[in-house]
């Protein structure tokens, strides 16, 4: 029974520095037949419990905590009993979304989690948020997956001209951490068309001097 790979779009807002943006968001759901986690529980999580269909619900993954990449977990994770998984420096952007309700596992760089018998493995990739990061699974598609979040989008990095985040930094992250993967790799965004990092890999230079 192998692992695949189910997405869907969901719908709300982004809030951040005061301003408030509508967004569409990328969910990722990651497993087999009888197991899954979720990659990103946003905005409905009545829409992310359906598309489970029936399977058991492992882990909620937060590639970062801003809220429109994290308002839905906490309902989803009282519905399916999952536990909730953030990486501790985005806590203080969590506690802005949750101030109630903390998540349950901290991620840290290198960890792998395995779910449906493949592992995906956790790369902290700074910049867009303290804590963000990315998940390898190079078993997951043709060539490999992996799950960027507002890390890396198609067309170079995410933003960086709010709080908590630092253009230099998501510049490092993207360039030793994620470009580093083969080139054929497949990359799934928090927002918007996928890409490959071949694809991403030759505009690395182009990035730095428009300072995006």
């Amino acid at each position: 029974m192998a692992a695949r790979i189910d997405h869907l779009v969901t719908s709300g807002t982004f809030s951040l520095d005061g301003g408030t943006w509508d967004v569409d968001n990328n969910v990722w759901i990651v497993g087999d037949d009888i197991e899954a986690i979720v990659i990103d529980a946003a905005h409905d999580a009545d829409a992310i419990h359906e598309a489970l269909d029936g399977r058991t619900l492992r882990a909620i993954i937060c590639t970062h905590a801003h809220n429109d990449h994290i308002d839905a977990a906490p309902a989803l994770a009282n519905r399916t009993g999952a536990m909730i998984h953030l990486h501790p420096d985005d806590l203080p952007l969590w506690k802005q979304t949750h101030p109630d309700r903390a998540p349950d596992e901290s991620l840290a760089d290198g960890q792998v989690l395995t779910i449906g018998g493949v592992d995906l493995t956790v790369l902290h990739t700074p910049g867009h948020a303290p804590g963000a990061v990315c998940l390898y699974a190079p078993e997951l598609g043709e060539h490999g997956t992996v799950f960027t979040g507002d890390t890396l989008f198609q067309g170079g990095p995410g933003a960086t001209g709010r709080s908590f985040s630092d253009f230099p930094t998501i510049v490092d992250s993207i360039r030793e951490r994620l470009l580093t993967l083969p080139p054929r790799t497949e990359v799934r965004t928090g927002h918007g068309d996928g890409t490959t990092i071949g694809a991403e890999a030759p505009h690395l230079d182009e990035w730095i001097k428009r300072g995006h």
